[in-house]
């Protein structure tokens, strides 16, 4: 598959998941709830998770933002729900790193549709934008410890 052809399949699959988010909504017997906003560019999201022994059962997520924004959110609740925190936190950690642009080790973990949000190493102003919710998630597992 070339490089174009990659990029394009890419796009789909972000604009997917910003104009079908999954697990869009709130849950009203969240455990967790955290609220975080992008001033420079007015992204928002409320994040609910319920943590149950260590590991996050249920996670929805509202707000609104750019299309990166809302994708990443959908891909990050999907990524995370069965996961147990400390592997919901690693999946975070290779995020960051993979949209900085940085070498990432993601051999043991399948990070599905979150590889789409890839080639977004390559716009730094929009670097705040994909990760906004997925600090969202690290500051409410942190705070649930």
């Amino acid at each position: 598959m070339s490089f174009n052809n990659l990029d394009n399949l890419y796009r789909q699959v972000i604009m997917d998941h910003y104009k079908n988010p999954r697990n869009k909504g709130s849950l009203e017997d969240g455990s967790l709830t955290v609220d975080m906003n992008n001033p420079t560019c007015g992204d928002r999201i409320h994040l609910t998770m319920n943590v149950e022994d260590g590991k996050v059962t249920n996670a929805k997520f509202d707000g609104e933002g750019c299309s990166i924004s809302m994708a990443s959110a959908s891909m990050m609740t999907q990524a995370i729900i069965g996961q147990d925190t400390e592997t919901a936190m690693k999946l975070s950690g290779i995020f960051s790193d993979m949209i900085q642009g940085k070498d990432f080790d993601d051999e043991d973990l399948d990070l599905g549709d979150i590889e789409a949000l890839q080639g977004v190493s390559k716009f730094p102003a929009r670097i705040k934008c994909a990760t906004l919710a997925w600090k969202a998630m690290e500051k409410g597992i942190k705070e649930q410890q």
